[in-house]
């Protein structure tokens, strides 16, 4: 940029966007958002689980591939909201109640509120929450369990003892 005498020292002239890259759309097109996912949901067993359905006549060959795809990204949704709720909640560790909770937050899942509510909620001790109330109750009660050494054991060998 070269030297303007209408422009008043110190002031920055405005740029536009569109001049340095081609206009793009502001949210990425893929739902996966850039994720990327290594492993795939197995196309055949797609394929034989719809199959055993006795309503379900042939299948085309796209279907299963199509079945994979949206499982993949709905796992996807579901794995990214329970870490949105165990981030907003401090945690390291993504929970069935981080889960549960994400999902209930999102109208788009209200066909999943029967099985949510067999889920605990965070508050109520079950399952491995029921460890960690004990631990937090009688922590000095109880002495820490010593780890067992000398690795695998090995069966007994009873040729030695019958003869």
């Amino acid at each position: 940029m070269g030297y303007d005498p209408h422009v008043p020292p110190r002031q920055e002239i405005p740029v536009k966007p569109e001049q340095f890259a081609p206009t793009m759309p502001a949210a990425p097109i893929d739902p996966a958002h850039g994720i990327d996912v290594r492993t795939k949901f197995p196309v055949a067993r797609i394929k034989r689980i719809m199959q055993a359905d006795e309503d379900v006549g042939k299948v085309a060959q796209a279907t299963p591939t199509a079945v994979a795809k949206a499982l993949e990204l709905f796992m996807i949704a579901l794995v990214s909201k329970g870490a949105a709720e165990a981030k907003a909640n401090r945690s390291k560790r993504v929970t069935a109640q981080h889960l549960k909770a994400g999902l209930m937050k999102d109208g788009t899942y209200d066909f999943l509120t029967d099985i949510c509510e067999s889920i605990p909620d965070e508050g109520s001790k079950k399952g491995r929450a029921k460890s960690e109330a004990k631990s937090e109750d009688s922590e000095d009660d109880i002495a820490p369990k010593k780890k067992a050494k000398g690795g695998k054991k090995r069966k007994a060998d009873t040729s030695d003892d019958s003869d």
